[in-house]
């Protein structure tokens, strides 16, 4: 089993950048979720940043989550069960 400071460690870093760079979907990439930072990424892309307005409203809400968490409820939601989205 984890230890539950295991992982809590990129709680703060994936919260600060999902407040500040939340539209290119750096937090998820932090946390290790490849497929949606790469949704988040691309549809920031692909529409030449409108899809950006969406997805930074997407990373600050994901970023304030992060940060409102225990420890143990962060490392227990988005590392022991990979909750992907919200």
């Amino acid at each position: 089993m984890t230890n539950p400071g295991e992982g809590a460690d990129k709680k703060i870093v994936a919260g600060i950048c999902g407040i500040i760079l939340g539209a290119f979907g750096i937090h998820k990439f932090i946390l290790g979720y490849t497929t949606e930072g790469l949704i988040m990424l691309l549809v920031t892309v692909l529409t030449c940043g409108a899809g950006g307005a969406v997805m930074g409203v997407i990373g600050l809400i994901e970023g304030i989550m992060y940060l409102v968490k225990t420890d143990a409820e962060f490392v227990s939601t988005y590392i022991l069960n990979k909750q992907g989205w919200f």
